[in-house]
């Protein structure tokens, strides 16, 4: 699991994704391999909204699956870390979540 290199954010990832295919939790550790955010909760967010926009230049196309169900696993595990990080904030960071990807 965490060797070399594996910082722990990255340490967070693998632990929480565990059990997950294999193909969504490394095309969801690509998109938080991009990532730079201090804070957990907003390097996971912010890497689901790095999947998302990937999605969207792909629409139709049935190759974006696995990035919409990365986006959909990063924005999970970021709403699981705020939980577990600072509770009493889990919903006005929910609601940031939903107003980012709410853009147009």
């Amino acid at each position: 699991m965490a060797g070399r290199g594996v910082t722990a954010p990255t340490a967070w990832f693998e632990e929480h994704s565990r059990g997950a295919p294999a193909p969504l939790c490394e095309r969801a550790a690509h998109y938080l391999a991009g990532r730079s955010e201090a804070d957990l909760a907003e390097r996971l967010a912010g890497a689901a909204g790095a999947a998302l926009d990937q999605v969207l230049t792909q629409r139709g196309d049935r190759a974006a699956a696995l990035d919409l169900l990365a986006a959909d696993a990063l924005v999970t595990l970021a709403l699981k870390a705020r939980a577990l990080e600072q509770p009493d904030n889990l919903a006005a960071f929910a609601a940031g979540i939903l107003a980012r990807g709410s853009r147009p």
